[in-house]
């Protein structure tokens, strides 16, 4: 197997080392599922991508996101951070300023803002809809959540690309300061089917209106320093239930301070079906792949 590209990046922060690490390997056309998954599990990152030519003729190219334990068919921050490699490398030409991805989830539109250094990448969250409201939606959600007070938006189960459990906390002191049952959290998860659980609230008086913390027990993960995919959520349930309040056309999210991590995205919504989240990524490393071929 000839020799490939093998980049690292940070994505989802203004200043680097702030964000969620990602991986991304260009060149691997000739790569089984198999290869892909057994180089995933190697680097041990929250996801490795794989950037691939297009297979579809609306699409700027294709692009296989892994965990070290499976294939999953859309991410955010994996999405947002293969877009940054894929613009840089030459390897896609933007139509305008947008990139189309074509992945498990479908086709999904990138748009771009600003350039260089300043360059933020947004990506438009697949199509959402709130499955189930309230604390009774799951017999283990009181228990999971404990002593947390709840926020106006409460409890919800929402789907699109992925299945999360959203909880509206009732300020940002509630979201910061809590030390969850990771063992219930994955218990919740897997007994329904998702992600795990995102505990979010609103934020007076600082540069970012939404503190956010992810939980994907679900996927064998304690706690994610900045997810795009759950933030698409939180946005959907935002819009579809407050979409005329003040957050209902876009914010800022701090993410990912209780892991040492300061992540930054933003969110912009178009209506109770569009949001876009995105934000800054950075290439951390850049060198050459060696992976044996057998």
């Amino acid at each position: 197997m000839g020799e490939l590209r093998f980049l690292q990046l940070d994505v989802f922060s203004e200043k680097m080392g702030g964000g969620n690490p990602l991986g991304v390997v260009l060149g691997a056309e000739d790569w089984s599922g198999e290869q892909m998954q057994a180089f995933a599990a190697w680097t041990d990152l929250v996801e490795t991508t794989f950037l691939l030519p297009a297979s579809d003729d609306q699409a700027s190219y294709r692009l296989r996101i892994f965990t070290p334990s499976r294939e999953i068919p859309f991410a955010g921050h994996p999405t947002i951070g293969s877009a940054h490699v894929a613009l840089d490398s030459g390897f896609a030409q933007p139509r305008g300023d947008t990139l189309i991805q074509h992945c498990g989830a479908g086709l999904l539109p990138i748009r771009i803002a600003g350039s260089g250094a300043a360059r933020r990448l947004l990506l438009q969250s697949p199509r959402a809809e709130i499955l189930a409201e309230g604390l009774s939606a799951d017999p283990q959600l009181g228990f999971v959540l404990g002593d947390r007070q709840l926020g106006p938006l409460g409890v919800a189960l929402v789907a699109g690309g992925r299945r999360w459990w959203m909880a509206e906390l009732a300020d940002e002191n509630q979201v910061r300061s809590w030390h969850p049952n990771h063992d219930a959290i994955a218990a919740l998860a897997r007994a329904s089917d998702t992600v795990g659980l995102c505990v979010f609230a609103r934020c007076e008086g600082a540069d970012y209106q939404l503190a956010v913390r992810a939980f994907p027990g679900g996927v064998g993960i304690i706690e994610d320093p900045a997810s795009g995919a759950a933030n698409g959520l939180i946005a959907a349930y935002i819009a579809q239930r407050e979409g005329g309040g003040a957050l209902g056309q876009g914010y800022r999210v701090s993410q990912g301070r209780e892991m040492g991590h300061d992540a930054s995205i933003d969110v912009l919504i178009d209506g109770p079906d569009s949001n876009w989240v995105g934000g800054r990524s950075h290439i951390v490393i850049d060198g050459r792949l060696h992976w044996p071929g057998d």
